[in-house]
């Protein structure tokens, strides 16, 4: 049958010729496409994964999704909150236990600004605890300084900051430098001063890896204290203000102002006081020290399936697992966009081709009418027929699928070849580098050439129902 079938194949070359044509653009055009995203999708998860959200992020849960550093809605993004971790002792434990975990960290996030000498910009803060951080993150490179030590009172900037802020003031930052961060909010504002300890730089830096700031956690909580105030009776204190003077209000005697009057003001006193202020704040329940605990997985370990178990442990106390795309945020997300905008524009591109490839084949059956009937009027069954046609469209389908893919082999080669640099930001972080490499993806190509059968064969459907509908008699008579 397959001899048959290649027999009638270069009998009708050209209708052949316009289908393997047909088939061997969509071929060419999905498989370009989906390797360029392929890269960018590859890309994007090593640079996350490996430099800041491990495979697996745990959070609080509740109704809006978030990244590390906020919402993924970007229209409430400027208004939204991460919410402190709850339970955070009772979850470390929990999952310390559980196999297949290379490494934990911690992190606290926050906003602000960053000022030194004529430069001042927002500024990402990852608060981090450096006594595991960087074991979990290969992809963080050192450039000058130390990494931040457990403990330490001080920051970390990237390279790409350092060599902005020498460019726009004129002095490249030092190690010691101090660093100004200013934060702020409705209910007023917190400034805190930090030593400069290193500078570093991402392996693979993503869309906005460049803006974070790696700084001591105290740092952070200090600076986000603005939206901790809620956990402040301010009725008593309101009630109070009414009937103080200017000396008492600035005296603060409102805390602690019967001790104060007993045993006289101290050092030794404040501190004290301090100590009891901290332990009635450790009684909260949503223990707010951090806002997500952060996973990297043994490379045996599939990552949607750890989540999915993980998930139903977590669940009863208010808290979710998410990968490593949830975490990132829009960079991530945008690459699903992006591949799932492409492969719709396929979709349709293949219809348009499919419909042509019909119109193409019923043609060819209606000229094979006397070839057809003659072969059932000898004995040929319907299921020979519709075998037949579909050998033919099925090797048709494979050769311009082949076709389909050595030219876009080729036209990869051509591209990488021409080392074509791009300077956009957000280009550099889906390519891994500011040279365009398009990397021959086996799976792409595999998933190109399944496209292509499935196109050759579904446009068979009709034209071979077609042919077995053609009674013998009428199609010797016609032929």
């Amino acid at each position: 049958m397959v001899l048959l079938a290649l027999r009638n194949i270069t009998r009708n070359k050209k209708d052949s010729t316009i289908v393997i044509i047909l088939i061997a653009v969509i071929t060419f055009i999905f498989f370009i496409g989906n390797s360029v995203i392929g890269k960018a999708e590859i890309s994007i998860r090593r640079a996350f994964i490996e430099s800041i959200t491990g495979d697996v992020t745990l959070q609080a849960s509740g109704d809006i999704t978030m990244n590390l550093f906020g919402a993924n809605t970007p229209v409430i993004d400027e208004f939204f909150t991460i919410p402190v971790f709850p339970a955070y002792n009772t979850i470390i434990e929990m999952i310390s236990a559980e196999p297949g975990i290379a490494g934990i960290s911690s992190q606290i996030s926050g906003r602000a600004f960053l000022d030194v000498p004529d430069f001042r910009e927002p500024v990402l803060l990852s608060g981090i605890d450096a006594g595991n951080y960087f074991s979990l993150f290969p992809g963080i490179i050192l450039e000058e300084g130390h990494f931040l030590a457990d403990g330490e009172y001080g920051a970390m900037i990237t390279q790409e900051r350092a060599n902005r802020i020498a460019e726009i003031s004129g002095q490249r930052p030092y190690i010691a430098m101090p660093l100004l961060l200013t934060s702020g909010g409705d209910l007023g504002f917190s400034i805190r001063e930090v030593p400069l300890v290193g500078i570093f730089r991402y392996q693979n830096p993503g869309q906005f890896m460049n803006e974070i700031i790696l700084i001591d956690p105290q740092t952070v909580r200090e600076l986000n204290a603005v939206q901790a105030a809620s956990f402040i009776d301010t009725d008593n204190i309101s009630l109070d203000l009414l009937w103080a003077d200017m000396d008492d209000i600035f005296g603060g005697t409102f805390f602690f102002e019967d001790t104060i009057n007993e045993a006289g003001f101290s050092a030794d006193l404040l501190q004290e006081f301090l100590g009891e202020t901290r332990e009635e704040m450790s009684d909260i329940p949503f223990g707010g020290d951090w806002h997500f605990i952060i996973l990297r997985l043994e490379r045996r370990i599939s990552a949607p399936a750890f989540i999915a178990s993980l998930n139903r442990k977590l669940e009863p106390y208010g808290v979710t697992a998410v990968n490593w795309r949830t975490a990132a945020g829009s960079s991530a997300i945008l690459i699903l966009l992006l591949q799932a905008l492409f492969n719709a524009g396929i979709v349709i591109v293949s219809i348009v081709g499919v419909i042509a490839i019909i119109n193409i084949l019923l043609i060819s059956v209606l000229r094979r009418v006397r070839e057809i009937g003659t072969l059932r009027a000898i004995g040929a069954s319907d299921v020979y027929v519709r075998s037949l046609i579909y050998t033919e469209n099925l090797l048709i389908s494979l050769f311009a699928g082949l076709a389909g893919l050595a030219g876009g082999s080729l036209f990869v080669n051509w591209i990488n070849r021409l080392n074509i640099h791009v300077t956009n930001d957000l280009i550099v972080s889906l390519l891994n580098g500011q040279v365009v490499q398009i990397d021959f993806l086996p799976h792409v190509a595999v998933f190109s050439l399944g496209i292509a059968v499935l196109l050759g064969l579904a446009a068979t459907v009709y034209p071979v129902e077609t042919a077995v509908r053609i009674e013998p008699v009428v199609a010797v008579r016609q032929g």
